[in-house]
């Protein structure tokens, strides 16, 4: 793989940091600014509607510019808004930075996901994908785990400062080593933007598209409140939440990693496989929560079934809008932040009934993927050219 491509995967790691960190934070947030956890978990569901809003925008607005400034650029404002964050007292202005900062992390994405499909040959964009996801994965593994153990430590404010410092060296990484390029020479005959836009009413991308969002809804529904599960659930200390993250973030990378080895070649295995396991492991966490060890194996398989799949599926987004080289990544950016806004909000409103209620929310959401997915399997994993990929 290309150099360029694991230099995104650190920006990605910095970024990854901040989307996923709250999970760890929201108890100590809540307190802190006089809102309830449920409130908080707004927080969560504002990044992830931020960047759904944000990815086509940003990718249509910076369609002329060179990818090095567009990505240096959405970097650095990302710094910033974590930089306000760590100092606010109001939760509205923090709920502000998160969506500016969502707006960032769209823009990277956006212009990220189709740098690395571009850096690659064709039939090899799933595992392009996986090394920049692979970012995503080892900040779950890393930075989320270390994250809340620095809020559980000094407060939630010092992480904040923490990924707006990671920022920095991720921000030379793209200055020294993203060519600069020329945007003309990139758009050399690329689509206009009306005929990129008119890739949305075909109805294979809008369903990979669903699949996506309704997969990755599941995972941060869970993942937002696992914090709850871990305290109220299982009935453990604060710090195995940072324990708990680790495992999620392991099965994860694991997962991500599966999925750049089979997504490109066997994604309709890949969902017919891990789906019904899916379906099957979110019911299963929340029958077996008290029991800390049977947790733990859970948390990991879950975390790497559900990246293994959300992954494939992604892989998919990007096959479908070839035909949309400038817009094929805010697709996919939007793909998976619809689930990750939809997903907590749902979870959230099954906090009423405890805190293992989002687990059997994301159980609910696979399914419903799965009832969709099973009778146009065939089709949304063809190959452009319309053979059948195993």
């Amino acid at each position: 793989m290309p150099l360029p491509l694991y230099l995104l995967a650190v920006a990605a790691f910095a970024m990854g940091t901040s989307e996923f960190m709250l999970a760890g934070l929201l108890p100590d947030i809540a307190s802190d600014l006089d809102v309830t956890v449920g409130a908080a978990g707004v927080l969560t569901s504002a990044f992830a509607l931020g960047m759904v809003v944000g990815a086509p925008l940003v990718a249509a607005f910076a369609r002329n510019w060179s990818r090095r400034p567009s990505l240096l650029g959405s970097v650095l404002v990302f710094a910033a808004a974590h930089a306000v964050g760590a100092v606010t007292t109001s939760f509205p202005v923090l709920l502000a930075t998160r969506v500016v900062a969502a707006l960032a992390n769209a823009g990277f994405l956006a212009v990220a996901l189709t740098a690395a499909a571009a850096l690659v040959p064709p039939d090899r964009k799933g595992r392009a994908l996986s090394v920049l996801l692979a970012g995503t994965t080892s900040a779950m593994i890393a930075g989320v785990p270390g994250g809340s153990a620095l809020g559980t430590v000094f407060g939630w404010r010092a992480t904040f400062w923490a990924v707006a410092a990671l920022c920095l060296p991720a921000a030379l990484g793209i200055l020294k080593g993203v060519p600069a390029g020329h945007r003309e020479e990139e758009a050399t005959g690329r689509p206009v933007l009306r005929a990129e836009l008119a890739q949305l009413t075909r109805s294979r991308l809008i369903v990979v598209m669903l699949l996506g969002a309704l997969v990755n809804a599941a995972t941060f529904g869970s993942l937002t409140f696992l914090a709850p599960v871990v305290t109220d659930g299982a009935g453990l200390g604060e710090l195995w939440v940072s324990v708990v993250l680790v495992l999620f973030g392991t099965g994860s990378f694991a997962g991500v990693t599966l999925a750049g080895r089979l997504s490109d070649r066997y994604p309709g295995r890949v969902v017919a496989v891990g789906g019904p396991l899916l379906l099957v492991g979110w019911p299963a966490t929340a029958v077996l929560a008290t029991e800390p060890v049977a947790l733990f194996v859970l948390v990991f398989v879950q975390g790497t079934l559900s990246f293994a799949l959300g992954t494939t599926l992604i892989t998919r987004v990007l096959y479908e809008a070839a035909a949309a080289p400038g817009m094929a990544g805010s697709y996919a950016t939007a793909a998976l932040n619809v689930g990750a806004a939809v997903g907590p909000v749902i979870a959230a409103a099954t906090l009423g009934a405890g805190a293992l209620g989002p687990l059997w929310a994301s159980g609910l959401l696979v399914a419903v993927a799965l009832l969709i997915a099973l009778p146009l399997l065939t089709g949304i994993t063809e190959s452009r050219g319309g053979d059948a990929l195993r």
